[in-house]
């Protein structure tokens, strides 16, 4: 038997990312909260990981990091499968076998160790029977709902069925066991003016404020080109990428806290906008737009949680720790994956060089994984000697 080298595995771990990234082209049937446009699946699956960090003390005693890879990975099946929306009519054994094909094709793309652990990971949450995946379940059935009754332009139809989802469908589940969270669903459906008590009115300021991340463009385009990033997406990838790369960090990285950095990373972006690394713009006023924006955005929360999450961002900020050097670096090296697999990208839109690229990009993928830099530069070199 062949034993892989530390190059066949990221080798592969990438070719996973990189399929991974068609997970922002499977459209589902909820609308964002303004109503603008349908959800993707990539964007979904970041909002559900910050609800599930957002209301933690809902969980019943779950382990709120390993609920967040679990969401993480859980719709990377519809790749394959697509999505199946619940008031649809629906074969659910003919959607178990084309979902546990797409399972096993996905993640055998990993080396072998990976591919059984994210696997018994998607298994835990499909049985929803652990109390990990009881609360996962329990978030994703929330979070569409309250997309749906903030769309302002929700038709009669669209408004019944949700009527049938809150009081006999999937959501009904939530009666027991998130009272609160029903009842005002259930209020916000009838159109009674009634606000929900503390600490559920600040989170839920909060996380719906966050969905207008989902329209905040970078200037990087998905791996096939078709369209720019959104920043809500880029969370949720790199997040994955931590996940799936942490064996490749400059030191041990606390995976836990990577994932939670890379999170919130870019919320503020929800007042500040994006600023493509080669683009041109005035650093120190865009670090003042930033910490306003975070001040104001994570100011939302209850007192303890803005503080908690202000920290986090704040190390993330600073890039100083070893967690925040090895998230910082991924941050930079997602775009490079994108921008090689769409043909250039962001690099002909800025027309980057290759000196530009090391110093503001490659130094800083190099500092915290220094692994993933040697397997990506040896393509970007072929690529700049190729078109310049």
């Amino acid at each position: 038997m062949t034993i892989p080298t530390p190059a066949d595995r990221i080798t592969a771990q990438l070719a996973f990312l990189i399929e991974a990234d068609k997970l922002k082209s499977i459209t589902r049937a909820n609308v964002l909260a303004d109503g603008s446009r349908f959800e993707n699946s990539a964007e979904h699956s970041w909002h559900l990981c910050l609800w599930a960090l957002v209301f933690a003390d809902q969980s019943h005693g779950a382990n709120i990091p390993r609920v967040i890879q679990m969401l993480l990975l859980h719709d990377l099946v519809e790749i394959d499968a697509g999505d199946h929306p619940i008031h649809l009519p629906r074969d659910e054994d003919t959607i178990a076998i084309k979902e546990a094909a797409a399972a096993a094709r996905i993640f055998s793309i990993l080396p072998a160790d990976q591919a059984i652990n994210y696997r018994v990971l998607w298994n835990e949450f499909e049985a929803g029977k652990t109390a990990d995946a009881h609360y996962a379940r329990m978030i994703d059935k929330a979070v569409p709902m309250f997309l749906e009754l903030s769309n302002p332009v929700q038709t009669q139809n669209e408004h019944d069925i949700l009527r049938s989802i809150l009081e006999t469908g999937r959501f009904a589940d939530l009666h027991d066991d998130w009272p609160d969270l029903y009842q005002h669903a259930s209020n916000l459906l009838n159109k009674r003016r009634l606000m929900p008590l503390e600490p559920l009115a600040s989170r839920l300021r909060f996380v719906m404020e966050a969905d207008q991340l989902k329209s905040v463009l970078r200037g990087t385009t998905l791996c096939d080109a078709s369209r720019r990033e959104n920043s809500a997406e880029h969370s949720w990838h790199i997040m994955l990428w931590a996940l799936t790369l942490q064996e490749h960090s400059h030191v041990a990285a606390r995976i836990d806290r990577v994932l939670m950095m890379l999170l919130l990373h870019d919320i503020v972006e929800i007042d500040a906008g994006d600023n493509p690394i080669h683009g041109d713009f005035d650093a120190d006023a865009v670090e003042a737009q930033e910490q306003a924006a975070a001040t104001r955005l994570f100011g939302l929360l209850p007192p303890t949680q803005c503080d908690d999450c202000r920290r986090i961002w704040d190390e993330f900020e600073a890039a100083k720790s070893d967690d925040a050097v090895f998230a910082k670096s991924l941050d930079r090296a997602q775009p490079l994956i994108c921008n090689l697999e769409s043909g250039g990208g962001s690099w002909r839109d800025y027309n980057v060089t290759r000196d530009q690229l090391q110093s503001r990009v490659g130094i800083k993928v190099k500092r915290g994984a220094p692994a993933l830099w040697d397997a990506i530069a040896p393509k970007i070199n072929a690529w700049f000697t190729a078109n310049t």
